[in-house]
């Protein structure tokens, strides 16, 4: 788990900006449900078996469901939601509720920041963390506004998150002033 010290200060003694933001999708716990409900069904099978065709067959059918519905419910908790946190160094994004998938872009590798007024999971290829070679990589958990990234390499990175707007002029900003001080390692 991740600690924080409190907050930096830049050597002009002034709090460096930090953005916040989130986006929910509620449809999203319809699917757990359904995989809970997948998971229960594997379970009632396996306590008690009216199977009579023999323990093979009745294994697979109870693996089967446990680890469909554990494929669903997991997969889906872990894109109910995404937290965006921009501050003086980088853009963390967080998924679900233990914030997995994560990933860190330090501004240093960000060139340009957009507002994206409709991002679509139809356009992405569906739900959850997705990567397009012609497009970029994505981390989509509702159909809304967006933020994306063009980064120093060529690529994007696109968000759905409430406020995308207040993002965006947050990473442009901070885009624009000068790269705070490093502090050296180990101290």
């Amino acid at each position: 788990m991740r600690q924080e010290t409190g907050p930096r200060r830049h050597t002009d003694g002034h709090r460096p900006a930090v953005w916040t933001g989130r986006a929910t999708n509620r449809f999203q716990w319809v699917a757990a449900v359904a995989g809970a409900a997948c998971m229960a069904l594997g379970v009632t099978l396996a306590v008690e078996s009216p199977w009579t065709s023999g323990a093979a067959p009745l294994a697979m059918a109870v693996v089967g469901c446990v680890a469909a519905g554990l494929l669903v419910l997991f997969g889906t908790l872990a894109f109910v939601h995404v937290e965006v946190r921009v501050d003086d160094r980088a853009m963390e994004v967080r998924c679900g509720h233990i914030g997995v998938p994560r990933r860190t872009i330090p501004l240093t590798q960000v060139v340009g920041a957009e507002y994206a007024p409709r991002v679509t999971p139809r356009h992405w290829g569906g739900w959850g963390y997705r990567w397009r070679p012609e497009t970029g990589t994505a981390v989509v958990v509702r159909r809304g506004e967006g933020l994306v990234l063009s980064l120093a390499d060529g690529r994007t990175f696109t968000v759905t998150v409430d406020g995308a707007e207040g993002a965006v002029r947050s990473i442009r900003a901070l885009l624009r002033r000068p790269a705070p001080p490093q502090t050296p390692a180990g101290t």
